[in-house]
């Protein structure tokens, strides 16, 4: 297994809302989390920075690494920052209102688990194809979702960055969880919505498939997503799983 990741503020943003980190336990069980922090005056910032800092923190006190014991803690964790975030917001006059995204996955051998909040996503790309593995929280999705509007529409939307779901609300938040089985040479992508609005699932494909190293494939990931405007902040963290004996523990 090997792990890249960058985060890029784009070429419209004044700063970069988004936070990306990769922790691991005491059992050697590796998370890594991509947050996209909404607010003015650097709240968004704040936000994200608060649930990967608390939830890698966390993560890094415990040896769980059954999948149930795993995914309970995953929930809890993100009800804790989820109020940590509220709180922070709400006694911070300046960063009221702030709130994030948190696409989360924890390796466990041959699955993967995924924790999600918002619209950054995860997405598989396994021989010649891609697949989105998160359901985007977002109001648009919602219209799609209820035939309102196509996913055509939807990509040209006026309110596409308009949120149901996100971290740092009051009371608590649904998280999703899923679990994915993986396969030798198969390659997990989580990324913001600064990578997913600007890149098609096909160019995102054509990028990660590439025969270069991980770390050229994420920058290139990058500059294509600046190229093609750069809109927003853009993160992408990129894991490639390789068969046991190829295994060199890139963590």
């Amino acid at each position: 297994m090997k792990i890249e990741f960058q985060t890029n503020v784009g070429r419209k943003r004044k700063s970069n809302q988004d936070t990306v980190g990769v922790y691991k336990n005491q059992s050697g069980v590796v998370i890594g989390i991509v947050a996209d922090g909404m607010g003015g005056h650097q709240a968004g910032d704040t936000a994200s920075f608060l649930a990967v800092t608390g939830l890698g923190k966390a993560w890094e006190e415990t040896s769980l690494k059954k999948q149930d014991e795993v995914a309970r803690f995953l929930v809890s964790a993100i009800q804790r920052e989820n109020q940590v975030i509220y709180n922070e917001g709400s006694n911070n006059p300046e960063k009221y209102g702030m709130g994030t995204t948190v696409v989360l996955t924890a390796l466990l051998g041959d699955q993967i688990l995924l924790a999600h909040v918002g619209d950054s996503r995860a997405y598989i790309i396994r021989d010649s194809a891609i697949r989105q593995l998160t359901d985007d929280h977002s109001l648009v999705n919602e219209l799609v979702k209820t035939g309102e509007i196509t996913s055509d529409m939807a990509a040209k939307h006026p309110k596409k960055n308009i949120l149901v779901r996100s971290v740092g609300v009051p009371g608590e938040v649904e998280v999703d969880l899923s679990v994915v089985s993986i396969v030798e040479n198969d390659h997990l992508l989580l990324c913001s919505d600064g990578l997913s609005n600007m890149l098609s699932d096909g160019e995102i494909k054509r990028i990660v498939q590439q025969p270069l190293p991980l770390k050229e494939r994420v920058d290139q990931l990058i500059f294509e997503a600046n190229e093609a405007g750069g809109t927003d902040n853009i993160t992408a963290l990129l894991i490639e799983f390789t068969s046991p004996n190829k295994e060199d523990h890139e963590a």
